[in-house]
């Protein structure tokens, strides 16, 4: 299901994939459940896609990130507003992903993973998992025989 959130650039909040058309994607907002389409110039990216910057000149999946939310919070949305300036939204960030970068992560972009990770969990998706490729499940199965 993750695979399918969509982050389109210039517009707030995520979307979901419904439909595929010849020149455009048919997106549905998850805040109000209202249908837009998405055109080939607008930048859509999934959200299974998008990682983060980390100081082992590595990157984390945000869908790794998401599911440590999920878990320190009890699948509870995060009170962004609660948690007041912006050296207390990177030190809680800081609780959740410690080897983050400081520098080439902005606190917007912190303060954008916590307002996808509340949208999400009010469309009542919690399972941020990505699910395995089939050639990999085909392997197992394989080596079990």
């Amino acid at each position: 299901m993750i695979q399918k959130i969509l982050s389109i650039s210039g517009r707030p909040g995520l979307f979901k994939l419904v439909n595929q058309g010849r020149n455009m994607l048919i997106v549905e907002s998850l805040a109000d459940g209202k249908r837009t389409p998405a055109y080939s110039h607008d930048k859509v990216v999934a959200i299974a896609d998008i990682s983060i910057y980390t100081n082992d000149d590595e990157e984390r999946p945000l869908v790794k990130v998401l599911e440590t939310i999920r878990d320190k919070n009890d699948s509870k949305p995060v009170d962004v507003k609660g948690l007041g300036s912006d050296a207390d939204l990177r030190k809680y960030f800081e609780t959740i992903l410690p080897e983050f970068d400081k520098e080439r992560v902005y606190t917007n972009d912190i303060r954008k993973v916590f307002n996808w990770y509340n949208c999400l969990v009010a469309a009542g998706i919690t399972d941020f998992s990505l699910p395995e490729p089939e050639g990999a499940s085909e392997e197992d199965s394989d080596k079990e025989a």
